[in-house]
């Protein structure tokens, strides 16, 4: 168990943003899957921008890898133009 007032703060903080960072990601992988089914390229253009802005998030504040980010906007990003 912590000894100090601060690291007792840090251990409810970090479980927090643990909270946060697994809601956020779980939700930017649903959003993921959900663009990938679509067959409507219409559609997928227009939703394309808002999964590409989730996954910057999350590289952003070290959730997931910024090379792992570029990968996965440069696979969607084919996979729009391929509908």
């Amino acid at each position: 168990m912590a000894n100090h007032k601060s690291a007792l703060k840090r251990i409810r903080s970090n479980e927090k943003r643990r909270v946060l960072n697994k809601y956020q990601h779980k939700t930017t992988r649903n959003a993921i899957k959900k663009l990938r089914e679509i067959t409507d390229a219409k559609e997928a253009q227009d939703m394309l921008p808002s999964v590409i802005s989730m996954i910057d998030k999350l590289a952003k504040k070290n959730v997931i890898h910024s090379n792992k980010a570029g990968n996965l906007k440069s696979k969607l990003t084919k996979h729009v133009a391929a509908i």
